[in-house]
């Protein structure tokens, strides 16, 4: 599962994503038949159902990229700037990334907090993966000033919280220096890249995020960037905000 959401002041982004089918009736057994007994999906089912779900995503994706890359992606013109996501290369970036993992603020909900070593476990993952998942510094003018986890939410343990649906994309975000937050930049941001999803991933239908429910501010910056509330969901570490950015609705929201 995804590290939770870092808190964000009103209107920033988390320092870091449905409802399920109705009732159906069931119809009666018939007469001097045995009632069919209620099948209870264990853990270990769900684990090969997931499996299942991502063996035929991978085999859907051509040459078996999921992402694309964000280094070809144009930069996206906001109100406060040219923003660009850009991959994140270990060696380079460790130490920045490291220092925003210690503010108390994002290790309250991302609880990587500690030596650099944390940091670069958690980053080692992505970055010699399978592309389901894609570290990025988020750039405003070639200063770096958040960072973004691009992940495929069909792909992701999160799908086995809410009715996912194929190529299905989420988001993380933290955003770096507390100069950089209460001021707004979190709903800009967080529109910026839901759109560059969009426009890059024609595959992709929507884009999802899971804030701490409890964290306000940040589904507040959610809401305010163009995506709607869908559900609250358990999950493993928290309880979670999905919120859903709607490719149909986008020139709407």
């Amino acid at each position: 599962m995804p590290p939770a959401d870092a808190p964000a002041e009103p209107d920033a982004a988390p320092e870091e994503p449905g409802s399920g089918p109705g009732d159906r009736e069931t119809p009666a057994a018939p007469a001097g038949t045995e009632d069919t007994l209620d099948l209870k999906l264990t853990e270990e089912l769900l684990a090969l159902i997931s499996e299942d779900r991502n063996k035929a995503a991978r085999r859907h994706d051509s040459a078996g990229e999921l992402l694309g890359d964000p280094a070809t992606w144009p930069g996206a013109t906001t109100e406060a700037g040219v923003f660009h996501l850009v991959p994140v290369v270990l060696e380079r970036d460790l130490a920045v990334l490291s220092r925003w993992m210690n503010d108390p603020a994002v290790a309250a909900f991302w609880e990587l907090a500690g030596p650099e070593s944390v940091t670069a476990d958690h980053l080692r993952p992505q970055l010699e993966g399978d592309g389901r998942s894609l570290p990025c510094l988020g750039v405003f003018d070639g200063t770096p000033m958040s960072y973004w986890e691009i992940y495929r939410a069909d792909l992701d343990p999160l799908a086995r919280h809410y009715p996912a649906r194929l190529h299905d994309t989420g988001i993380h975000l933290l955003i770096g220096g507390v100069g950089n937050r209460g001021r707004g930049v979190g709903t800009t941001l967080l529109r910026a890249v839901a759109d560059l999803v969009l426009d890059n991933l024609p595959r992709c239908g929507r884009v999802v995020a899971e804030p701490d429910l409890r964290n306000t501010p940040s589904v507040s910056a959610f809401l305010s960037a163009g995506f709607r509330f869908s559900a609250e969901v358990d999950l493993p570490d928290k309880r979670a905000a999905l919120m859903i950015r709607d490719r149909t609705y986008r020139d709407h929201l």
